[in-house]
């Protein structure tokens, strides 16, 4: 499968099959965000895999979703602000960091048949204190991970895409 035919089957999957995903697809997808990049290579994430069956409860009321208590595992993509690159102004690019590495995450998962869902909406504080993550991480994006109900095809993209020249522009308007 080339990049182009992957990037085009990810889509977010709302509907598990009650599968378990492989040890060596969770490795792959996990080795997948290690190796994304990171503002100055700093590398301020964590991610937390939760598989169990009860610790997965534990997460539901962060997202209260029935669709995401059926996955069977989430992984919580975190980032460390004590170790984070901010730039002069101050701004912290964690968030940039554990987007990029969450992007690599989908696509690894997709790559393997799997599906993912970015969940960003979620209670923080709740997710925080069900892992017993120490002061300065942040949970930044629950990604429920499991075999999609329908298969993963790129039809989905057809109709739900803007159009390409809505999205691009050619040059600095203004300049000849």
């Amino acid at each position: 499968m080339t990049f182009h035919e992957l990037i085009a089957i990810r889509r977010s999957v709302r509907l598990y099959a009650d599968q378990p995903v492989a040890r060596d697809d969770l490795l792959a997808i996990l080795e997948a965000g290690r190796l994304a990049p990171s503002a100055c290579n700093n590398q301020p994430l964590r991610f937390v895999v939760v598989a169990d069956g009860a610790e997965r409860e534990s997460l539901a009321p962060a997202y209260p979703r029935d669709w995401f208590r059926s996955a069977p595992v989430i992984l919580v993509v975190c980032g460390d602000h004590r170790q984070s690159w901010h730039r002069a102004d101050g701004k912290d690019h964690v968030d940039i960091d554990a987007a990029i590495a969450a992007d690599h995450m989908t696509l690894a998962a997709a790559e393997r048949g799997l599906g993912t869902c970015w969940i960003c909406a979620f209670d923080v504080d709740k997710v925080k204190q069900v892992l017993g993550l120490a002061d300065g991480i942040e949970p930044i994006v629950l990604l429920p991970v499991g075999h999609p109900v329908e298969p993963l095809t790129a039809a989905a993209h057809q109709s739900r895409r803007k159009p390409f020249d809505t999205l691009v522009q050619w040059g600095i308007k203004g300049h000849a």
